[in-house]
């Protein structure tokens, strides 16, 4: 019990209190609207920057964590592609898009804190692992197999359809923070030294990345309210809350993955939808429903599936 109100609270109070005033009117959606642009566009590149800078490269990225979260989170998307197909008959680009909701876990905004707070800061270089190549890889995978099932039948070439999907990707900030940071990684293991006024100013930026995209996400939830599509949704969930960290959490034993890269790997597998899988659905005007309403399900239902997970790890 312990564990939900000094871990898991504080973060989704900092969501609800971001919800709360959006409700009674006090933070207006274009403010909201400003935040999160600040956040997800500024300071949760910065923040990524920083952190892809200063993960050791050499130990952090181990085939047995990305395997163990990779394929919980490959397996949840084929889940959700199959069930928005086969049990709900949706069209074949909403099954793409309900299956990135599936996939696509709020590692960052969700993850970080929580793992942070129960385990300590020491304990997010696996974090930061596994979104080095979070957005990259399933915004790559998302955007083509959506591109892909929209080409069908149009008659446009395969490499056509990869450029622009590769485009998308490497121009979205997060991916552009990742990048930055690698590159800045390893330039500093080649002897360059930035002074401590740039690490100063990077850190300032990227202290406030996580409080402040934590009030906005609450901003966002209370505008995306659930409307029908609840079976759809409730698979959804189920997907992101249960079955990926499940599936994670099994290949971690299977693997014998060590303790923090088993923590690291499954409390980053069982967090709710991210908000960008609604801004992938809306990117495509499909299924944008089901994804708005995962996502703010989703998010307060994981208070209890958090702290479940939380309860069976080492």
């Amino acid at each position: 019990m312990s564990a939900l109100f000094t871990i898991i609270l504080p973060v989704f109070l900092v969501i609800g209190f971001g919800y709360f005033v959006s409700w009674r009117g006090w933070f207006s959606e274009g403010a909201v609207d400003g935040l999160m642009r600040f956040a997800q566009n500024f300071a949760v590149p910065t923040l990524l920057f920083a952190s892809m800078a200063r993960l050791d490269l050499g130990t952090e990225f181990r085939p047995t964590l990305l395997v163990a979260f990779y394929s919980g989170a490959m397996a949840s998307y084929a889940v959700g592609w199959a069930g928005a197909r086969f049990l709900f008959d949706r069209p074949p680009a909403d099954c793409v898009a309900i299956g990135f909701v599936c996939l696509f876990s709020n590692t960052l905004l969700l993850g970080v804190p929580i793992t942070e707070r129960a385990f300590g800061s020491a304990a997010l270089d696996g974090n930061w692992a596994i979104i080095a190549l979070h957005s990259p890889a399933l915004y790559t995978f998302g955007i083509t197999a959506m591109e892909f099932t929209r080409a069908r039948g149009s008659g446009l070439a395969v490499g056509h359809v990869t450029l622009r999907a590769l485009s998308g990707v490497l121009r979205t900030p997060l991916v552009i923070g990742i990048a930055l940071g690698l590159a800045m990684n390893l330039s500093m293991l080649a002897g360059l030294v930035m002074p401590e006024g740039f690490w100063a100013a990077v850190d300032m930026i990227a202290r406030s990345a996580l409080p402040a995209a934590l009030f906005g996400l609450g901003g966002v939830l209370y505008r995306y309210r659930p409307e029908g599509d609840m079976a759809t949704i409730a698979m959804c969930c189920a997907c992101s809350l249960l079955l990926h960290p499940a599936i994670t959490f099994g290949m971690a034993h299977l693997l014998s993955l060590d303790v923090a890269g088993t923590r690291s790997a499954v409390v980053t597998a069982a967090m709710a939808p991210g908000i960008n899988a609604y801004v992938f659905a809306s990117i495509y005007g499909t299924a944008r429903r089901v994804a708005a309403s995962s996502v703010l399900i989703g998010t307060a239902a994981s208070v209890l599936s958090t702290w479940l997970w939380l309860a069976v790890l080492p």
